[in-house]
């Protein structure tokens, strides 16, 4: 069975609700092949090393099959910072962006966080304002591209 298969809106019975982990054992092959759907320009990524050092990240299901994702670094102290906010483009505009980003900021909460940063692109302002972030001034540096 391929994704779109296993994915398809269409296959899906409104009584499957979506379940939402906090760090769940979640293999690299299941983490690639949203992220690929998601993201079509995605290559294979070992995202165990990634994970390990991850204050938490989340997981959300439908029909036990990995449909969304998002991972909280952080600093070791009072920040995290969420990336890879990452819904299959099947199951998106149905709240699961949202609901991966709640449970983020309240595990973040729960595990003593005081500031919680996102970085976004400008398409996505709205989105994050709605999940209780505010735009702030921040600098960025692209390390592997040499600056002119």
């Amino acid at each position: 069975m391929n994704v779109e298969e296993k994915f398809h809106a269409d296959n899906c019975s409104p009584s499957t609700e979506i379940i939402y982990r906090i760090s769940p054992t979640v293999s690299n092959s299941d983490l690639n092949v949203l992220f690929v759907a998601a993201w079509p320009e995605h290559g294979w990524t070992d995202f165990h090393p990634i994970m390990t050092r991850s204050l938490a990240y989340i997981c959300a299901y439908y029909a036990e099959h990995l449909i969304g994702f998002v991972n909280l670094a952080w600093n070791g102290g009072v920040h995290a910072f969420v990336l890879d906010v990452t819904v299959h483009p099947d199951f998106q505009r149905r709240g699961i962006g949202t609901q991966l980003l709640k449970r983020a900021t309240a595990t973040a909460n729960a595990r003593g966080i005081e500031w919680l940063h996102v970085d976004y692109e400008p398409h996505l302002r709205g989105f994050y304002e709605q999940c209780g972030f505010r735009p702030t001034q921040a600098g960025l540096l692209h390390l592997t591209k040499p600056v002119d």
